[in-house]
């Protein structure tokens, strides 16, 4: 199984980027993975939150393929613990699914749509963190989770 990350927007932050790229190269040391980024809406200053979240929720499920498993990353989904989160992968894994999508929103969240297509929502933590800063908090839990499931040292409980 292929693990994606979807995410809207560039990294604008280039300490972000390098730590994403870090930890990417980490993770496909075990699994596939890649980042899917969509490109910033255009013309956004007066178009109001839930019209932008709509727009890039179309996008969003263009990316997707139909039997894809897609977990929202939502401030509102489950909290779950790192041996949680890495049980939840390894459950995941055992489904005939060519994909994994994590999808992380705009700076307005999801859609609707979106929310109702994920399989699953997961939150990082109950604090709020910005979009961008989301990404490398993500990707480091995943590369975590990941390394639980493989048995490997890096977590520490």
């Amino acid at each position: 199984m292929k693990i994606i990350l979807l995410q809207t927007g560039k990294t604008m932050e280039k300490y972000i980027s390098l730590g994403v790229n870090d930890f990417s190269l980490r993770i496909r040391k075990y699994i596939p993975f890649d980042i899917i980024t969509i490109p910033d809406l255009k013309n956004t200053r007066k178009m109001p939150m839930q019209e932008q979240r709509i727009r890039e929720g179309k996008l969003i499920l263009q990316t997707l393929n139909k039997d894809d498993f897609i977990i929202a990353l939502d401030e509102k989904g489950a909290e779950l613990s790192t041996l949680e989160f890495a049980e939840q992968l390894s459950k995941i894994f055992q489904l005939s699914r060519k994909r994994l999508v994590f999808v992380i929103g705009g700076p307005w969240g999801l859609s609707e749509e979106v929310y109702s297509r994920a399989d699953s929502r997961i939150a990082l933590s109950r604090l709020t963190f910005s979009h961008q800063m989301v990404r490398l908090l993500f990707v480091e839990q995943l590369y975590r989770a990941v390394t639980v499931t493989k048995g490997d040292p890096y977590h520490h409980e």
